[in-house]
């Protein structure tokens, strides 16, 4: 991988990490048309760090007040009854709690499959059919949610459908905030707060992956055919750029419009990855 294609991979994936659209599929299927292959799950996986620093840098104050609640919870500064040590009475406390507790499906059903999940589940006819059920399901959820409940009404039990739901990106197709962005509407949350909290949600899991996978790379001998280091960090620096862009942008738009056009943007890339699948420009597995 050249440094162009690095760029343009780092490009695609700040574009679609925070729209509901699948960056793994998008990288997945640009990867194989510019002639690099598949650029892999642990590629996808690094690069999203850039994207989630973003993150870091948009929310910065929201996530220093809500560690800021949380040690003071920990530390039983609101008193020393457990319940207060878990948040209860303290929003910003409480919410660091839900951010852990919904980060704990990922994190285990991201180690029970890592083998599938960076093989046999990036075959793109999986990707196909993810991007066309799950266009349905946010469509579906966009028109019956009842767009009601903010942030401060999250419960326990709503953290984890919400850490379900993202758990589900796992899988090339589904999308990260997507999936928790559908389930947020269907749980009667406001577009706002659930496209919110799919950003606070997924930092644990994507930096923890990245991480990870940036650690493995690094002590394992260099894979044939990989990208390399340089490729891999200038892709992460331009998702940074781009991606805190699209987060800018993206909040705007769903504060005041329907999630129709991605619905059908998915539904469409979907039967354009079918096509390219029959007439043989793409392969189901690099």
């Amino acid at each position: 991988m050249n440094a162009w294609e690095a760029a343009l991979l780092g490009l695609v994936q700040g574009l679609t990490e925070f729209l509901p659209v699948s960056s793994s599929a998008h990288l997945r299927i640009v990867g194989e048309l510019i002639g690099s292959s598949d650029p892999g799950a642990a590629f996808t996986a690094i690069t999203q760090i850039g994207t989630e620093t973003a993150v870091l840098l948009y929310f910065r104050r929201d996530i220093a007040t809500i560690c800021r609640a949380w040690w003071r919870a920990l530390r039983g500064a609101n008193g020393t009854d457990w319940r207060a040590r878990l948040g209860r009475g303290d929003h910003h406390a409480a919410m660091a709690w839900f951010i852990v507790l919904g980060s704990i499906p990922i994190v285990v059903l991201g180690l029970l499959f890592q083998d599938a999940i960076e093989v046999s589940l990036r075959n793109l006819y999986i990707t196909a059919f993810m991007l066309a059920a799950f266009a349905l399901l946010l469509g579906l959820a966009d028109r019956v949610g009842a767009k009601r409940r903010t942030l401060d009404e999250l419960t326990p039990r709503q953290a984890v459908g919400f850490g379900l739901a993202q758990a589900l990106a796992l899988v090339p197709g589904v999308s990260r905030s997507g999936g928790t962005i559908t389930a947020g509407l269907l749980m009667g949350f406001t577009r706002e707060a659930a496209a919110r909290y799919s950003f606070l949600l997924a930092i644990p899991a994507v930096l923890g992956s990245g991480f990870y996978q940036l650690a493995k790379s690094v002590a394992a001998d260099p894979v044939p055919g990989s990208p390399g280091f340089g490729a891999t960090l200038i892709a992460t620096l331009v998702a940074f750029v781009v991606g805190y862009l699209v987060i800018i942008v993206f909040l705007k738009i769903v504060s005041t419009f329907s999630y129709t056009p991605f619905v059908v943007y998915r539904l469409v890339l979907s039967g354009v990855v079918v096509l390219l699948l029959t007439l043989g420009v793409l392969q189901p597995l690099a």
